[in-house]
């Protein structure tokens, strides 16, 4: 089928493609549109061997974020239970926090560690809201989004995963954030194989993880716990 520039466009006539056209985007990518797969508790990504190879030549550096971290670690639990953040970026290595807020969901903040920690500063960024409401805001901008019509640019297949996704999504568990930020000392103290930095999503409920090695890890909330056990000593 040819668009209105006389470009190839992708139609999907009948059910049984339409069905085999999602499973396959579902499939194709590593976290997509509804997060992990239900096998995927966890994925590690390759990356550069050279970091892998110079591994046990990089001494751990430190930044801001290890001189603030004991302030730091409530400031980082309620920013995602009970502030305006979702998306939580912590960067060891550099001191560079970033957030996303659902308040301005498309933009990306970026803070130094130092001022995170400074109960004033942190009052004045981040705006105070119950973990359930923040939530009922991302599902009213999922809404609004079905409501504007946009799907009329997708194509079938995609009109059906998005509204998949929506009918059966849920956040990450309230109690699981302490649970991962009160872990995260531990990982960075750790010898040779350091946390270099992470990545909190409470909407597609996974924890990105890079350590003093090559690649990175994808792990769910739920297995995170179990992610710990199996990979640190």
């Amino acid at each position: 089928m040819l668009d209105k520039r006389g470009k190839k466009t992708l139609c999907v006539d009948n059910l049984s493609e339409l069905e085999a056209m999602e499973e396959l985007v579902l499939k194709e990518s590593i976290l997509n549109a509804t997060g992990l797969a239900v096998e995927q508790l966890q994925v590690g990504l390759k990356g550069d061997p050279s970091l892998r190879e110079t591994t046990f030549y990089r001494k751990r550096y430190t930044s801001e974020t290890d001189d603030y971290f004991e302030q730091l670690i409530p400031h980082f639990i309620e920013l995602l239970t009970e502030r305006s953040t979702y998306r939580l970026y912590i960067g060891f290595n550099n001191g560079e926090i970033r957030t996303h807020s659902v308040f301005d969901p498309l933009r990306v903040e970026i803070h130094s560690a130092e001022k995170m920690a400074e109960d004033a500063y942190f009052e004045r960024q981040f705006p105070k809201i119950p973990y359930e409401e923040k939530m009922n805001i991302i599902r009213l901008i999922y809404q609004s989004l079905e409501q504007a019509n946009i799907d009329r640019f997708l194509p079938a297949y995609w009109k059906n995963v998005i509204k998949k996704r929506n009918a059966k999504w849920e956040p990450m568990q309230y109690e699981k954030i302490p649970q991962i930020i009160q872990s995260l000392k531990r990982l960075r103290n750790m010898d040779e194989y350091y946390l270099r930095n992470i990545s909190i999503c409470t909407i597609q409920d996974f924890v990105r993880t890079q350590f003093n090695c090559d690649g990175t890890q994808l792990v769910k909330s739920k297995n995170y716990q179990s992610f710990l056990e199996q990979n640190i000593p």
